[in-house]
């Protein structure tokens, strides 16, 4: 009864050590978990914020993100970068046509936030980094 018990007992010990030594605890979850947490995170918040926008505004957006895409893509406007001879779109245009436009991204809404917190942080006479 007890060399039964002892090889389930070693069998289990080894199956640990085994997944312990093949996987990394501290990797899995500084690195891949971390990441992936960060990512599905981030995408909840972009998706919440596009969706508590009413129907008009959500409206709006399309037109305006047509509007900009096809003047960001335009071949005047486009930037040069090595190694693409037509050169590629301009999301910094892009981004300022659908601020001017009244309908920000969320990339370009989550920044003017974060300088009104920190507006907010230098009037209280507190450091910003």
């Amino acid at each position: 009864m007890q060399i039964r018990t002892a090889k389930i007992r070693l069998l289990i010990l080894t199956g640990i050590g085994i997944f312990l030594t093949g996987c990394s605890i501290s990797d899995w979850y500084n690195g891949y978990y971390a990441e992936r947490t960060a990512i599905s995170q981030s995408q909840k918040k972009e998706a919440n914020y596009y969706n508590s926008e009413s129907p008009e505004m959500q409206k709006l957006r399309k037109q305006n993100d047509k509007y900009c895409i096809d003047l960001a893509k335009k071949p005047e406007n486009r930037v040069a970068r090595a190694g693409y001879p037509n050169g590629v779109w301009n999301q910094g245009m892009f981004e300022n046509c659908m601020e001017d436009r009244g309908t920000p991204t969320y990339e370009t809404w989550a920044g003017m936030q974060k300088k009104k917190r920190d507006e907010e942080l230098r009037a209280k006479g507190k450091r910003v980094m």
